[in-house]
């Protein structure tokens, strides 16, 4: 059950309330995470400015739904979890490679790599060594590559954590995607 109730443009106030009108009037509706967001305007809008940012990313979208969902897997958000999922058959990724995201891995030697460096940056940054950087520099990842792994990490801690705070779970009637969602 939901810890904090999704707001609408009408109960919402403030910046949250231009936000949430803008999304609406743009998408015609909005998800629920992005709706109980709107109780921090700081947090709604920061999540809106990195998710937009993150769309211009280097790292190929179907290498960063498989960081996502290794991500999302060690933190715990079924909702961030299931979209991420949901988004990697969208690309054609197959169910194979989902399951080894989710064990946070790949087949593909350059993508396991790019994995767990990903898990590194979530878990333990301290430990990511100049050898791992040169050897995904080795499979054909640019520093801005390298470097978006940091903003994917970081869009899913954003998203994973308010989740889990709100409580937001899958299967409660509750809608999940890029800026108006998970």
């Amino acid at each position: 059950m939901p810890r904090l109730t999704p707001l609408t443009p009408d109960t919402a106030v403030g910046a949250s309330r231009d936000l949430l009108a803008d999304l609406v009037s743009r998408h015609g509706q909005i998800g629920d995470m992005v709706s109980t967001m709107a109780h921090s305007p700081a947090v709604l809008g920061g999540y809106l400015q990195l998710s937009r940012a993150m769309g211009r990313a280097k790292l190929d979208r179907r290498i960063s739904e498989r960081i996502s969902i290794a991500v999302q897997a060690v933190q715990g958000c079924g909702l961030c979890l299931d979209s991420h999922v949901s988004a990697a058959r969208a690309l054609g990724v197959d169910e194979e490679e989902i399951g080894r995201a989710h064990a946070g891995t790949s087949a593909d030697p350059a993508i396991a790599a790019i994995i767990t460096l990903a898990l590194q940056i979530h878990r333990e940054p301290t430990s990511i060594t100049d050898a791992q950087v040169i050897a995904l520099r080795a499979h054909g990842y640019s520093d801005r590559a390298i470097a978006d792994v940091v903003g994917v990490v970081a869009l899913n801690i954003l998203t994973g954590a308010f989740n889990l705070l709100a409580g937001l779970t899958p299967g409660a009637g509750l809608t999940a995607g890029s800026d108006t969602g998970a």
